[in-house]
């Protein structure tokens, strides 16, 4: 069997290495070595502008994750912005929005994360509530800097996710913003607290799930290794 070609989606910073000071494609290494780790091989795909760009890279991949990172532009879902909603990259989100319509159309098997499950929302013609705290009234899903917030979770009997991850897990999440509605989508995991973490594609046909948390922080590999076997399906179909 092929081994399934998996697209990361990256940021776009200003980063400084060795000599060198300026923007750069970058994205934590722990992604990449999830998915290596579950036996696919990770492709980088920074924002790309033009025509067709998107469907071109996403004939090429078995799979996709649309990975986390800045707020979404409030004016993808028709909003002003919150006063904490803050830096969105427009390249950012064109980039990943057509590469969302590309995997659609071609059933391609998607997993986001973070941002990611939030642009599968907004992609969808859903709204976010631009920041959490002021519905749970706490900090604990993005408790601020480098810092992972600690939250339990219950999964939806009889999901996807639930066969991948189980009935109920601790996640590391850093979100300051959720999900408000989400078209097409079933919700499959929320916090105590109420907070949506999970949705996932109805039917089971297409492995098409998004996750607030950040599963390749943790020992959480069943999300990654799912998208990775739904992937090399997809290559072999």
């Amino acid at each position: 069997m092929t081994t399934p070609l998996i697209g990361l989606t990256t940021y776009r910073e200003q980063a400084r290495w060795g000599v060198w000071d300026q923007r750069a494609d970058v994205l934590p290494a722990q992604y990449a070595e999830a998915v290596v780790a579950c036996g696919g091989v990770p492709v980088l795909l920074p924002p790309v502008e033009g025509a067709g760009a998107a469907d071109a890279v996403v004939a090429r991949l078995d799979g996709l994750v649309i990975s986390g990172g800045a707020d979404v532009d409030p004016g993808r879902y028709d909003a002003a912005p919150h006063p904490r909603t803050a830096a969105w990259r427009p390249d950012r989100d064109a980039w990943e929005l057509a590469l969302l319509d590309a995997a659609e159309a071609a059933a391609l098997p998607v997993l986001g994360v973070c941002r990611g499950m939030q642009v599968m929302a907004v992609h969808a013609g859903g709204r976010l509530d631009q920041h959490t705290p002021d519905l749970v009234g706490h900090d604990e899903h993005s408790p601020g800097g480098d810092v992972f917030g600690s939250v339990a979770v219950t999964t939806e009997a009889g999901s996807r996710l639930a066969a991948l991850v189980g009935s109920s897990l601790t996640v590391n999440c850093h979100h300051h913003q959720s999900v408000a509605d989400h078209p097409g989508f079933v919700a499959s995991a929320r916090a105590a607290d109420g907070t949506l973490e999970a949705f996932e594609s109805p039917g089971g046909d297409r492995f098409c799930v998004g996750v607030q948390w950040h599963p390749e922080t943790a020992a959480d590999v069943g999300l990654l290794a799912g998208l990775v076997r739904a992937a090399a399906a997809y290559s072999g179909a």
